[in-house]
C-alpha cells in the first residue's frame, strides 16, 4: 500500500490524482517525493530519464510517469530522530570525556552508543 511522503500514513490507490491530498496530513499526493522514481541522488532527483524536470518536489505536478511509492514517509520525523540520536551520542561522549580525562573519547562514545539498557 502506498504511503504519504510527508506523514508516512497509508494512502488509498485512488487518492493520487493531481489535486488529491493525504487524508491524514493534507499534503498533496501526486508529488515527486511520493513517486517510485524520486531519488535525491539522481539528476533532477528522478530516475525516470524521460520525465520533464519538476522544480517543486512537494507540490502537485503533471508528470505522466508518476507511480505511487510505498516507501515510508515522515521525513521530518525521521530527521528529528536522527538528530536526537546524534546529539545523544556526542553529549555522551562529552560527558565521558569530562568525567575521566584518561578515557578515549571515541571509545567512550562507542560504548555509550552500544550500551545495554
Amino acid at each position: 500500500m502506498p504511503k504519504c511522503w510527508n506523514c508516512g500514513k497509508e494512502i488509498e490507490l485512488n487518492n493520487f490524482a493531481r489535486l488529491d491530498s493525504c487524508n491524514h496530513c493534507g499534503r498533496d499526493t501526486h508529488v515527486c517525493k511520493n513517486c517510485i522514481f524520486y531519488d535525491p541522488k539522481f539528476n533532477n532527483e528522478c530516475t525516470e530519464t524521460q520525465a520533464d524536470r519538476v522544480v517543486e518536489k512537494e507540490k502537485s505536478n503533471f508528470c505522466d510517469y508518476f507511480k505511487p511509492s510505498d516507501r515510508a514517509g515522515g521525513n521530518a520525523k525521521a530527521g528529528d530522530a536522527l538528530k536526537a540520536a546524534a546529539d545523544a551520542l556526542f553529549k555522551s561522549s562529552a560527558q565521558a570525556t569530562q568525567t575521566d580525562a584518561n578515557v578515549d573519547p571515541i571509545k567512550a562514545a562507542a560504548e555509550a552508543l552500544f550500551k545495554k539498557k
